[in-house]
């Protein structure tokens, strides 16, 4: 009689029997298909080729606290954020919370933050955890050609991730559940677009001056 019965196997152990029955050089192609995953940005840039990205997912940080330095961070030059980062770890500014407000301090250094309700913390661990995903997206954009002194956050995002359980202990011997709540990152650098003209343009769409006009009628020719 057979130890283990065919009709109490699992549905894929024939399979895994089967793949690693083979040698390893044929392993290697069904490897390579494993670890192949799309990931997909909530938002593409205008210009793919002026732009560079960089994710986290399941970041072991705080989503509110994350997502409140996120939006402070929105539209800023690269260097500018890494500066105000940098200076909310030491202290020396704070993040202004906006959305999720229930029992945050106030503070003095919230209003130089253009916080109407001067609320705000120094959430140090989601600064730290966002400036190295900015120096990691300004490594991208070095391999890939792009001006690091031109660049800016065009987009940010962060989301929910799924909640990871443990647990706690209670008096009378009751047990409570102790989440945390991990959260996804995504955020997208651009270069800035110069809206410098030329000298030619300039004076081609600029209007004559009513002197000049009155000379243009002197001379003949049509204003």
């Amino acid at each position: 009689r057979e130890k283990f019965p065919s009709d109490r196997r699992k549905p894929g152990s024939r399979m895994i029997i089967a793949l690693f029955s083979h040698s390893p050089e044929t392993l290697q192609p069904l490897v390579g298909l494993q670890d192949i995953r799309m990931v997909k940005y909530a938002r593409d840039p205008d210009n793919a080729t002026k732009s560079c990205k960089a994710r986290g997912s399941d970041l072991r940080v705080h989503f509110k606290n994350t997502r409140e330095t996120a939006f402070a961070l929105r539209k800023m030059d690269l260097q500018k954020a890494k500066r105000y980062l940098e200076d909310v770890v030491a202290r020396k500014r704070c993040i202004p919370f906006h959305r999720f407000t229930g029992c945050i301090g106030r503070t003095a250094q919230a209003k130089n933050e253009g916080s109407t309700t001067r609320q705000g913390r120094w959430p140090v661990k989601s600064c730290e955890f966002l400036l190295n995903l900015l120096k990691n997206a300004e490594s991208n954009a070095e391999s890939k050609g792009l001006d690091v002194d031109t660049l800016f956050i065009s987009h940010i995002q962060v989301n929910k991730a799924m909640q990871q359980r443990r647990r706690t202990y209670r008096a009378h011997g009751r047990i409570n559940p102790y989440m945390s709540s991990p959260c996804h990152v995504e955020l997208t650098l651009s270069e800035k677009e110069s809206n410098v003209k030329g000298e030619a343009e300039e004076s081609a769409q600029r209007k004559p001056s009513k002197a000049q006009r009155a000379k243009l009628l002197r001379s003949g020719a049509k204003a």
